[in-house]
Protein backbone atom coordinates (compact mmCIF):
# COMPACT_ATOMS: atom_id res chain seq x y z
CA UNK A 1 0.00 0.00 0.00
CA UNK A 2 1.54 3.48 -0.86
CA UNK A 3 1.68 6.07 1.27
CA UNK A 4 -0.49 8.29 0.65
CA UNK A 5 -3.10 5.49 0.62
CA UNK A 6 -2.45 4.45 4.35
CA UNK A 7 -2.99 7.17 5.14
CA UNK A 8 -6.27 8.00 3.55
CA UNK A 9 -7.52 4.56 5.07
CA UNK A 10 -6.11 5.46 9.00
CA UNK A 11 -8.08 9.31 8.51
CA UNK A 12 -11.35 7.04 7.25
CA UNK A 13 -10.39 4.69 10.17
CA UNK A 14 -9.92 7.62 12.78
CA UNK A 15 -13.52 9.18 11.45
CA UNK A 16 -15.42 5.68 12.09
CA UNK A 17 -13.96 5.43 15.49
CA UNK A 18 -14.85 8.99 16.53
CA UNK A 19 -18.57 8.32 15.08
CA UNK A 20 -18.84 5.51 17.04
CA UNK A 21 -17.87 7.72 19.97
CA UNK A 22 -14.52 5.97 20.80
CA UNK A 23 -11.05 8.59 20.47
CA UNK A 24 -8.48 6.78 18.43
CA UNK A 25 -4.48 7.53 19.57
CA UNK A 26 -2.48 9.54 17.82
CA UNK A 27 0.19 8.34 15.70
CA UNK A 28 3.09 9.20 18.15
CA UNK A 29 1.19 6.50 20.93
CA UNK A 30 1.66 3.96 18.00
CA UNK A 31 5.02 3.24 19.63
CA UNK A 32 3.43 2.99 23.53
CA UNK A 33 4.65 -0.22 25.31
CA UNK A 34 1.74 -2.62 25.61
CA UNK A 35 0.99 -3.62 29.49
CA UNK A 36 -1.69 -5.22 30.44
CA UNK A 37 -2.59 -8.06 33.14
CA UNK A 38 -5.40 -9.48 31.05
CA UNK A 39 -6.50 -9.66 27.13
CA UNK A 40 -9.58 -9.13 26.32
CA UNK A 41 -10.50 -10.01 22.45
CA UNK A 42 -13.52 -9.38 20.80
CA UNK A 43 -14.26 -10.89 17.18
CA UNK A 44 -15.75 -9.51 14.60
CA UNK A 45 -14.71 -7.75 11.01
CA UNK A 46 -13.43 -4.40 10.06
CA UNK A 47 -15.27 -2.28 8.17
CA UNK A 48 -18.36 -0.08 8.30
CA UNK A 49 -20.76 -2.29 6.17
CA UNK A 50 -19.88 -5.27 9.32
CA UNK A 51 -20.74 -2.55 12.22
CA UNK A 52 -24.17 -3.90 13.27
CA UNK A 53 -24.17 -8.03 11.80
CA UNK A 54 -24.14 -10.50 14.16
CA UNK A 55 -20.52 -11.48 13.75
CA UNK A 56 -19.61 -8.26 15.08
CA UNK A 57 -21.22 -8.43 18.52
CA UNK A 58 -17.48 -9.40 19.76
CA UNK A 59 -16.47 -5.55 18.75
CA UNK A 60 -19.64 -4.26 20.66
CA UNK A 61 -18.79 -5.68 23.94
CA UNK A 62 -15.25 -4.41 23.72
CA UNK A 63 -16.39 -1.06 22.15
CA UNK A 64 -18.88 -0.76 25.20
CA UNK A 65 -15.71 -1.88 27.69
CA UNK A 66 -13.78 0.79 26.29
CA UNK A 67 -16.33 3.72 26.36
CA UNK A 68 -16.90 3.10 29.95
CA UNK A 69 -13.07 2.77 30.96
CA UNK A 70 -11.75 5.70 28.86
CA UNK A 71 -10.04 3.41 25.90
CA UNK A 72 -8.43 5.24 23.19
CA UNK A 73 -7.67 2.72 20.47
CA UNK A 74 -4.71 2.54 18.23
CA UNK A 75 -3.26 0.07 15.56
CA UNK A 76 -1.30 -2.24 16.53
CA UNK A 77 0.32 -5.38 14.77
CA UNK A 78 -3.16 -6.65 13.01
CA UNK A 79 -5.48 -4.96 15.51
CA UNK A 80 -6.77 -2.26 17.21
CA UNK A 81 -5.98 -2.11 21.03
CA UNK A 82 -6.55 -0.26 23.86
CA UNK A 83 -4.98 -0.14 27.49
CA UNK A 84 -7.52 0.50 30.03
CA UNK A 85 -7.82 -0.16 34.34
CA UNK A 86 -11.00 -1.79 34.76
CA UNK A 87 -11.06 -1.69 38.63
CA UNK A 88 -7.85 -1.31 39.21
CA UNK A 89 -6.74 -4.16 36.93
CA UNK A 90 -4.74 -2.99 33.79
CA UNK A 91 -6.09 -4.61 30.59
CA UNK A 92 -5.57 -4.51 27.31
CA UNK A 93 -9.14 -4.83 24.85
CA UNK A 94 -8.07 -5.74 20.99
CA UNK A 95 -10.25 -5.94 18.24
CA UNK A 96 -8.30 -7.91 15.63
CA UNK A 97 -8.41 -6.03 12.11
CA UNK A 98 -7.24 -9.35 9.89
CA UNK A 99 -11.23 -10.24 9.03
CA UNK A 100 -12.92 -12.89 11.32
CA UNK A 101 -11.04 -16.26 9.51
CA UNK A 102 -7.89 -15.39 10.49
CA UNK A 103 -8.50 -13.65 13.54
CA UNK A 104 -5.33 -15.99 15.15
CA UNK A 105 -2.99 -14.10 13.23
CA UNK A 106 -3.82 -10.97 15.48
CA UNK A 107 -4.54 -12.53 18.67
CA UNK A 108 -1.45 -14.95 18.87
CA UNK A 109 1.11 -11.99 18.53
CA UNK A 110 -0.81 -10.15 21.36
CA UNK A 111 -0.14 -13.15 23.80
CA UNK A 112 3.07 -13.27 22.94
CA UNK A 113 3.93 -9.41 23.11
CA UNK A 114 2.01 -9.36 26.22
CA UNK A 115 3.74 -12.81 27.52
CA UNK A 116 0.52 -13.49 29.44
CA UNK A 117 -0.27 -17.03 30.34
CA UNK A 118 -3.88 -18.15 28.59
CA UNK A 119 -5.96 -17.95 31.94
CA UNK A 120 -6.03 -13.93 31.06
CA UNK A 121 -6.73 -14.20 28.25
CA UNK A 122 -10.67 -13.71 27.08
CA UNK A 123 -12.14 -13.94 23.77
CA UNK A 124 -15.85 -12.57 22.72
CA UNK A 125 -17.56 -14.06 20.24
CA UNK A 126 -21.08 -14.76 18.39
CA UNK A 127 -22.29 -18.21 18.48
CA UNK A 128 -25.18 -19.83 16.37
CA UNK A 129 -25.07 -23.20 19.11
CA UNK A 130 -26.59 -20.21 22.22
CA UNK A 131 -30.32 -19.16 21.63
CA UNK A 132 -30.20 -15.39 20.88
CA UNK A 133 -29.32 -13.44 24.13
CA UNK A 134 -27.85 -16.84 25.70
CA UNK A 135 -24.68 -15.80 27.37
CA UNK A 136 -21.80 -17.99 28.36
CA UNK A 137 -18.25 -18.19 29.85
CA UNK A 138 -16.07 -21.47 29.26
CA UNK A 139 -12.81 -22.48 30.14
CA UNK A 140 -11.55 -23.73 27.38
CA UNK A 141 -13.34 -26.18 24.50
CA UNK A 142 -13.32 -26.40 20.62
CA UNK A 143 -14.39 -23.87 17.74
CA UNK A 144 -17.56 -25.69 17.34
CA UNK A 145 -17.54 -24.52 13.71
CA UNK A 146 -16.85 -20.89 14.80
CA UNK A 147 -14.04 -20.03 12.01
CA UNK A 148 -12.60 -16.75 14.31
CA UNK A 149 -12.62 -19.59 17.30
CA UNK A 150 -10.75 -21.73 15.05
CA UNK A 151 -8.19 -19.20 13.95
CA UNK A 152 -7.31 -18.52 16.92
CA UNK A 153 -6.87 -22.21 18.88
CA UNK A 154 -4.82 -22.85 15.62
CA UNK A 155 -2.77 -20.14 16.05
CA UNK A 156 -2.14 -20.68 19.75
CA UNK A 157 -1.79 -24.33 19.66
CA UNK A 158 -4.24 -25.41 22.24
CA UNK A 159 -8.01 -25.16 23.33
CA UNK A 160 -7.59 -24.05 26.86
CA UNK A 161 -8.49 -20.22 25.86
CA UNK A 162 -11.46 -18.59 27.85
CA UNK A 163 -14.23 -17.36 26.30
CA UNK A 164 -17.48 -15.87 26.69
CA UNK A 165 -20.04 -16.77 23.98
CA UNK A 166 -22.75 -14.81 22.80
CA UNK A 167 -25.88 -16.39 21.75
CA UNK A 168 -27.28 -15.56 18.66
CA UNK A 169 -29.38 -18.35 17.79
CA UNK A 170 -29.75 -20.58 14.00
CA UNK A 171 -30.86 -18.83 11.23
CA UNK A 172 -33.91 -19.48 10.15
CA UNK A 173 -35.35 -22.34 7.64
CA UNK A 174 -32.50 -22.98 4.90
CA UNK A 175 -31.04 -20.10 5.52
CA UNK A 176 -27.27 -19.98 4.72
CA UNK A 177 -25.29 -19.46 7.87
CA UNK A 178 -22.72 -17.17 6.24
CA UNK A 179 -25.44 -15.11 5.17
CA UNK A 180 -26.90 -14.86 9.23
CA UNK A 181 -23.87 -13.69 10.94
CA UNK A 182 -23.04 -11.34 8.49
CA UNK A 183 -26.99 -9.94 8.57
CA UNK A 184 -27.95 -7.22 11.00
CA UNK A 185 -30.37 -8.15 13.94
CA UNK A 186 -33.93 -8.31 13.95
CA UNK A 187 -35.61 -5.23 14.56
CA UNK A 188 -37.04 -7.17 17.59
CA UNK A 189 -33.55 -8.57 19.16
CA UNK A 190 -31.96 -5.05 18.52
CA UNK A 191 -34.47 -3.95 21.26
CA UNK A 192 -33.18 -6.16 23.44
CA UNK A 193 -29.08 -5.61 22.60
CA UNK A 194 -28.51 -2.76 25.13
CA UNK A 195 -29.22 -5.15 28.04
CA UNK A 196 -27.80 -8.21 27.01
CA UNK A 197 -24.57 -6.08 25.96
CA UNK A 198 -24.93 -4.61 29.55
CA UNK A 199 -24.84 -8.18 30.97
CA UNK A 200 -22.11 -9.04 28.85
CA UNK A 201 -19.77 -6.31 29.86
CA UNK A 202 -20.62 -6.86 33.81
CA UNK A 203 -19.24 -10.62 33.03
CA UNK A 204 -16.46 -9.54 31.63
CA UNK A 205 -15.97 -7.13 34.09
CA UNK A 206 -16.57 -9.71 37.23
CA UNK A 207 -13.81 -11.96 35.16
CA UNK A 208 -11.04 -8.93 35.16
CA UNK A 209 -12.46 -8.25 39.09
CA UNK A 210 -13.03 -11.91 40.76
CA UNK A 211 -11.67 -14.46 38.59
CA UNK A 212 -13.19 -16.98 35.92
CA UNK A 213 -14.96 -19.07 38.37
CA UNK A 214 -16.88 -16.40 40.23
CA UNK A 215 -18.04 -14.50 36.90
CA UNK A 216 -18.90 -17.75 35.63
CA UNK A 217 -21.02 -18.36 38.79
CA UNK A 218 -22.96 -14.98 38.55
CA UNK A 219 -23.16 -15.57 34.62
CA UNK A 220 -25.06 -18.70 34.54
CA UNK A 221 -26.84 -18.81 37.92
CA UNK A 222 -28.61 -15.16 38.26
CA UNK A 223 -31.39 -14.55 36.63
CA UNK A 224 -31.74 -11.66 33.82
CA UNK A 225 -34.46 -9.25 34.11
CA UNK A 226 -36.64 -8.60 31.25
Amino acid sequence: MKGKDFEELMQWIRWLQRLGGLTFAEDEDEAMPLRGKKLIVGLGNPGPEYANTRHNIGFRVVDMLARRWGGRFRPLENALVSSVSIHGVPVVLAKPQTFMNLSGKAVAPLVRRLGLPLEDVLVVYDDMDLPFGTLRLRAKGGHAGHKGMRSILEALGTQAVPRLRFGIGRPPGNMDPADFVLDPFSPEEGQMLPQLLQRAVQAVELWVQEGFPKAAQWLHTTVQET
